[in-house]
């Protein structure tokens, strides 16, 4: 059985695809000792994968890990970080499965984020394609009138490109501080504080309560724990599949 050596790696369990993808590119994957390429077929059964001095290993039988997390401020999303600065990989529990986080909250932003070592569901999760929701709730320092609004609904331009409609609520005003809920479909780079930006207002604080039908809920700071048998069919409903031509 031959499969594209990125897949292979993301079913293995050791990153994403798209993560996989830069270790390539970066010359750091080896197969059977040669250099490996972005698309090349291998077979995980036959072929030694290795990236540096790790081989990876492929289990069909390995049970998949999907859990959840309420992410503090102050960690970065990555699996390590050369800086020593602290990392959502430090408060997970010990596991018998290696997993890693689904897309990314930058180091200031808080609340729910997805870890998985099914490279698959990873990879559905995080693809433009697939139009899963992600639910923010923002506070910023600036009045939000109904103009502003519907500028951040009908779309701004960040990065030189115009983002896709959104839904934006006021929750709440007070003096000097306004509470929104922003529900986007799209996963740019910290989108949704640059959306803010865009229409002049500073964010004081940005926390993900919800991905598709997957709510934060009760979990508190720095808490992890697994999906729900529920909640996977759920989430698994809610990415859409890419309509074939």
């Amino acid at each position: 059985m031959q499969e594209r050596i990125q897949k292979v790696m993301a079913q293995c369990g050791y990153c994403s695809r798209r993560k996989a993808e830069e270790l390539i590119a970066a010359h750091k994957v080896k197969v059977n000792g040669h250099p490996a390429l972005i698309g090349q077929k291998v077979d995980p059964n036959r072929d030694i994968i290795t990236v540096g001095e790790e081989r990876i290993y492929y289990d069909r039988k390995k049970e998949q890990l999907y859990l959840m997390m309420y992410k503090p401020r102050g960690y970065i999303t990555t699996t390590s970080d050369e800086k020593g600065r602290r990392c959502v990989m430090d408060l997970l529990p010990e596991l018998s499965t290696r997993v890693y986080p689904i897309g990314r909250l930058d180091v200031n932003s808080e609340g729910l984020l997805l870890f998985t070592s099914d490279g698959t569901f990873a990879n559905d999760m995080m693809h433009p394609s697939r139009h899963v929701s992600k639910t923010y709730r923002v506070t910023v320092r600036q009045d939000v009138t109904d103009e502003i609004a519907a500028q951040l609904a009908a779309g701004v331009y960040i990065d030189g490109r115009k983002t896709a409609p959104a839904e934006v609520r006021v929750l709440s005003k007070a003096e000097g501080r306004v509470v929104m809920e922003v529900v986007i479909r799209e996963g740019r780079n910290r989108q949704v504080r640059k959306m803010c930006e865009s229409v002049g207002l500073e964010v004081a604080r940005l926390k993900r309560t919800a991905i598709g039908p997957l709510r934060l809920g009760m979990l508190k700071p720095g808490e992890v724990r697994q999906l729900s048998k529920e909640e996977l069919r759920a989430i698994r409903a809610a990415v859409k599949k890419p309509e074939r031509k």
